[in-house]
C-alpha cells in the first residue's frame, strides 16, 4: 500500500478498483482534475490459486446411503475469498474517509466482476452512496479517461 497526503479540505473521492489494485483519487468538485491520493495492491490476487490452498477437501464415507463424497464445504474459491477481503480493505478506506467529514462523496469505478463485490462491502460499512458508478476496467489508465467516464455516468 502506498501511503497518500491526507487532503486537507472537503474533497470528493474516487475509486478506481480490480482485484488486484486500488488508486484511490480525490478531487474539489465533482467535474475537477483527479490527484492521486493513494494506491492499495492486493498481492493475493496475483497468486496462483494452488498457492492460496493448502490441500483440497478429503473425501468421507457416509454411514449409510450413497458411499463416498468429498467434503469440501466452500461455496468460493479462494480467488473469490481474496477479492472479498481486498474489497472490505478498500471500504475501510472509503469508510474512514467519509466517517472523518472531509469526504463530500465518493464514485466508483471498477471492474464489472468486482463492482458487485465493492459495493457490497460499502454497503455493510458505511451508510453513504456513490454518486457515481461505472463498470468498467481502467486501472492504470490516464486520469482525464476517468473523468470522462465519471463525467458520462454523471450526465446518464
Amino acid at each position: 500500500m502506498t501511503p497518500g497526503k491526507a487532503p486537507l479540505d472537503k474533497h470528493f473521492l474516487v475509486v478506481v478498483a480490480d482485484e488486484s489494485r486500488a488508486i484511490l483519487y480525490t478531487h474539489d468538485t465533482r467535474s475537477g482534475p483527479l490527484t492521486e491520493w493513494q494506491i492499495i495492491d492486493n498481492d493475493t490476487a496475483r497468486a496462483k490459486t494452488a498457492d492460496l490452498m493448502s490441500d483440497r477437501g478429503g473425501r468421507a464415507f457416509d454411514s449409510h446411503g450413497q458411499g463416498r463424497h468429498t467434503m469440501a464445504s466452500e461455496k468460493s474459491g479462494p480467488k473469490q475469498h481474496a477479492a472479498s477481503v481486498f474489497a472490505r480493505r478498500i471500504a475501510g478506506e472509503v469508510t474512514a474517509d467519509v466517517n472523518t467529514g472531509r469526504c463530500r462523496g465518493f464514485a466508483l469505478v471498477a471492474a464489472p466482476r468486482f463492482l458487485g463485490e465493492l459495493r457490497d462491502a460499502l454497503s455493510s460499512s458505511t451508510k453513504a452512496e456513490p454518486y457515481a458508478s461505472v463498470n468498467k476496467d481502467v486501472v492504470g489508465k490516464d486520469p482525464s479517461v476517468i473523468s470522462a467516464l465519471l463525467a458520462e455516468a454523471q450526465s446518464a
